[in-house]
């Protein structure tokens, strides 16, 4: 599968190399796969520190606020939108503590909270809209710089990929336990360094509302996976991680089937929507915004828009 994999990356001109197992233990030491097992190396490949990567867009954002372009209303949230009488347009929307309106187009872009937040809309309005992103609970385990492993690429496996699974391939009990929060837990190994020299471990996703806790039989399960293929990591206990590490648990915005909803809402006039990411929004965040940008401004788009359009997913 690998093999295939590498030669199909290359061929689309990625540069993508496979590496049997003598000569993965030669670059990646630590790591074990078997005699049978290989890895495919992508050199280009890269990975983004989310904490950075949001600190990054925050702050130059925040060099358009003496323009009057940027303002931050965190801890303000949003109670209703607002609906000309007249044109029917959505004009803005009313916070808790702000009347903020939009002048060509107001762009929801709320993540896992988006499917709330419309829904209320969409009953204010009476108006048949369902977005059903739904949050998709993940956690990451961080060991400080004293943990026993030693990597030199980052490192995922390949079953990782398969985490986003589309609904065309569940059966009805499969998304009714879904939308219950009851469906099981997946994990995949994944591991890398962060800017610190932490080790990065995941990943797990399961569908649990938005229960924030951290829940001890996933970090289990996520060192035990992690432990089949960096093997000095078996010695590692919950308590040790818990003492040495700490750990992330945030929410994913998923939808049913893998694409993310970007584009106008038809029968809303100035009413977009931008979620749906689910584990790619980082690394889709400027692509979108180029996208909705030029949708607003009426400009051709670099990416056919169609396939992420609401119209017949969300709407009519």
């Amino acid at each position: 599968m690998l093999q295939e994999r590498a030669k199909l990356l290359s061929k689309a001109g990625i540069k993508a190399e496979f590496f049997p197992a003598s000569y993965l233990h030669q670059v990646e030491p630590a790591l074990e796969v078997g005699k049978e097992g290989g890895a495919a190396f992508i050199p280009d490949d890269s990975q983004i520190d989310a904490k950075l990567a949001v600190s990054f867009i925050e702050e130059n954002n925040k060099t358009f606020s003496s323009q009057g372009r940027y303002e931050e209303f965190f801890e303000d949230p949003v109670v209703c939108f607002l609906r000309s009488n007249r044109t029917g347009y959505v004009e803005g929307v009313q916070t808790a503590n702000h009347v903020l309106y939009g002048t060509k187009a107001v762009i929801v872009a709320a993540g896992a909270w988006s499917c709330s937040l419309i829904g209320k809309l969409a009953e204010d309005f009476s108006f048949p809209l369902h977005v059903p992103v739904m949050p998709r609970k993940g956690h990451l385990l961080v060991l400080e710089r004293s943990q026993p492993l030693q990597l030199n690429h980052g490192l995922m496996e390949i079953g990782y990929c398969n985490h986003q699974i589309s609904s065309a391939l569940l059966d009805d009990s499969s998304i009714d336990n879904i939308y219950s929060g009851c469906s099981e837990l997946s994990v995949s190994m994944t591991a890398t360094t962060d800017s610190h020299g932490n080790l990065v471990l995941g990943s797990s996703r399961q569908f649990a509302g938005f229960d924030c806790q951290m829940e001890n039989a996933v970090v289990t399960s996520i060192l035990e996976r992690a432990a089949k293929f960096l093997p000095v990591l078996s010695e590692l206990s919950l308590l040790q991680l818990t003492r040495d590490g700490h750990i992330r648990i945030g929410f994913r915005p998923y939808m049913p089937d893998g694409k993310p909803v970007i584009g106008p809402v038809a029968g809303l006039p100035k009413l977009m929507l931008a979620t749906g990411h689910e584990g790619a929004g980082l690394c889709m965040a400027f692509g979108t915004a180029e996208m909705v940008v030029d949708m607003v401004l009426g400009n051709s788009t670099k990416v056919d828009p169609g396939p992420f359009s609401p119209v017949g997913r969300c709407c009519k």
